[in-house]
Parts: structure tokens; sequence; C-alpha cells
């Protein structure tokens, strides 16, 4: 196995309503999930080819629950990439060189019936995890962004956050609002939905904890 580690900012948007009812192991908002996903990695290795800076994502598409499987991906990253970060990015997003459903991107993986060939493009990424606020765009693939959820009497920012002291992508996370369209192999249109914030540490062995639980 070899040895990775990656810290990343991450911003997802699906289609669940706020708080996203798979966060607690219950049934999605509408009986499916359809997701856009985008991370910046701040630093990072595989073996010895570093990864900091690298941008990478994908748009996701399941029936039903993610654990009934059936899912559709398209992975894409960053063009500016070099050969060996390609290979290395596409390994962990894959499963590979991780110990089984330890990782986010391993239990995608083992969901999925159908992976689109990767698309490298540009990736325009502006995140702030703690402020809610997001933005990126991969032309001709995916443009979304997340602000922070609005309460509906006053109109002032609202705060919430998910814990998930035992999880397999993040110990707290963000919540926020998320607007994204995608298009190519997987079309979505997502309005005013689900908007996760996070910071990202993960290795071989899942998440790698910053705090006492």
């Amino acid at each position: 196995m070899t040895p990775w580690e990656i810290r990343s900012i991450e911003f997802s948007n699906c289609n669940c309503d706020y708080g996203c009812p798979c966060q607690f192991n219950a049934p999605p908002t509408y009986g499916n999930c359809n997701a856009v996903v985008c991370n910046s990695i701040t630093e990072g290795h595989f073996g010895d080819v570093k990864l900091d800076g690298l941008r990478f994502g994908g748009v996701f598409s399941w029936p039903e629950a993610i654990h009934h499987g059936n899912g559709r991906a398209q992975p894409f990253v960053d063009e500016s990439a070099t050969d060996a970060q390609r290979e290395a990015i596409l390994k962990i997003m894959s499963g590979h060189d991780t110990d089984p459903m330890a990782t986010v991107f391993a239990v995608f993986a083992a969901t999925l019936v159908k992976v689109y060939d990767p698309i490298f493009a540009p990736i325009e990424f502006d995140v702030d995890v703690e402020a809610r606020r997001a933005r990126f765009v991969v032309p001709g693939v995916a443009e979304a962004h997340g602000e922070p959820i609005k309460n509906p009497l006053t109109g002032a920012d609202h705060r919430v956050r998910i814990d998930i002291p035992y999880g397999f992508e993040y110990e707290i996370a963000e919540v926020g609002s998320g607007t994204s369209t995608t298009q190519g192999k997987i079309e979505l249109n997502l309005k005013n939905s689900y908007g996760q914030f996070a910071h990202l540490h993960l290795n071989n062995h899942g998440v790698v904890k910053q705090r006492a639980i």
C-alpha cells in the first residue's frame, strides 16, 4: 500500500434539504442522491508525489440512497496536474491504497457501477469554510456556489455544524446553502439545497483525528 495523506478544503452540494439526512444514516430527502464536490489540497502526498495545490472533485448520481449502490460518477482534476499527480489523485479517489471503507473516496467507489473517464480542466476554486462561502467552476462540467443559510425572519446568517466523531470524511462540517449546475454525462440543477463546507484531513486509514472525542 502506497502511503498517502492529504489536507484539503472541500465544498459539496447535494439535492437534500439542509442538514442532509444521509449524514444521520437516514434516507435522502427525495429518495435519491445527486451531488457535486470539489476539493483543493493545501498539503498532501501520495508516496513521493507531492499533491500540494491540486484541485479535484466529481459529479455523482445515485438512483436511491448511496448505500444501495448503482451510482455514476464523473471525476475531474485540474489540468495543471502532472501525469504523476493525476495518477495519484485518481488512485485516491478510486479507493485504492486505502483501508476498506476508511474514507469517503473508498465508500463512494464501492457504490458506483459507472465511472466516466476523468476530465482534466482548469478549476476555479474559492472557499471559506468558516464563513460558509464558496464558488468553484470547472468549464463545461460544473459551476457551484455556497452561502450561509438565512434566518427567514431577520435575514441574518444562520450557523450550524455537523459533528461526526467516527466519520469517514470529516470531523466537523459547516452547513450552508448550495446552488449548482452541471453538464455532460451527469446533468444536475440544484438550487438552495444542502451545502457542506469542511476541512478534510485523510490518509490510508481514514480521518486523521485533530481533537479528543
